[in-house]
């Protein structure tokens, strides 16, 4: 009795043991869920970038950046939609928010300039070239990021979600989760639409996502580690990478940060 009571004990444990095995290599293989590229970064220029500006939206356009800095009255600070020398970092044309606004994605649409805001549910229409303010909008999320494919708005909320919304009647159309393999990814913030693909900052991350627009798939990560200005996040915890524009025309890709004294031209590499 007790040979055969050992032997169905030792059975058991390897039956138990072979279980948990098979359940630590399946939670594991389910872990690994990356199917991403990974790129690196290489600097290309410098430029100089207003301290004074907590970039929420950058864009590259006409031969001019523009740029939206957040803050409002809540934040001891006031919101702008910019328009700059790229080269002197000189501010061309600005326009200062009431102060109860904070700030969010930019993009230019139809010869017209389209500002979110971040928690007030309402983002602003500009005249392009005068700046002057030719309507407004709602929407029910927060603002973040924002962008166009050239026929339709791309708006981020700070979630995982990316919304599509007409950019007449800025009525949702369409929306995909932003993901990296079986990963959502959250904290999607300042956005910008390069060659058919989605340039994606994450909030507190330095890193940028390369979106495919019809899936949310994520199809690769750059790497900006050792980028930020290291004066700026030291005496700002807040001031991290957020803001990407592309020169279309000149094959130009820049990035910079809240409140960073640079604004970099980088090549992405392997």
């Amino acid at each position: 009795m007790k040979k055969s009571l050992i032997i169905a004990i030792c059975v058991v444990m390897i039956i138990v043991l072979g279980a948990s095995i098979l359940i630590v290599l399946n939670n594991n293989a389910s872990s690994v869920t990356s199917i991403a590229a990974q790129y690196t970064y290489k600097v290309v220029n410098t430029y100089p970038h207003d301290t004074s500006a907590y970039t929420e939206g950058l864009l590259y356009y006409g031969g001019f950046l523009y740029e939206s800095s957040g803050l409002n009255v809540t934040y001891g600070g006031v919101s702008t939609l910019r328009m700059e020398n790229l080269t002197t970092g000189a501010i061309v044309k600005e326009y200062t928010l009431p102060s109860q606004y904070f700030g969010e994605g930019i993009t230019i649409l139809n010869n017209r300039i389209i500002q979110l805001t971040w928690q007030s549910n309402i983002g602003f229409v500009y005249d392009e070239n005068t700046f002057a303010i030719l309507g407004n909008f709602t929407f029910p999320t927060e603002g973040w990021g924002l962008t166009n494919d050239g026929s339709q708005l791309i708006m981020s909320d700070g979630t995982d979600h990316l919304y599509f919304l007409n950019p007449t009647t800025f009525q949702q159309t369409e929306e995909v989760t932003v993901h990296d393999g079986n990963t959502d990814i959250t904290n999607v913030n300042s956005l910008a639409w390069i060659n058919g693909e989605i340039y994606a900052n994450i909030w507190l991350k330095n890193e940028i996502a390369i979106i495919n627009p019809q899936t949310g798939q994520v199809k690769a990560w750059i790497n900006l580690t050792g980028l930020p200005d290291e004066a700026a996040s030291e005496l700002n915890p807040d001031a991290v990478l957020n803001g990407i524009a592309y020169d279309q025309q000149n094959n130009r890709l820049f990035v910079t940060g809240k409140d960073w004294p640079n604004l970099y031209q980088i090549k992405v590499v392997s």
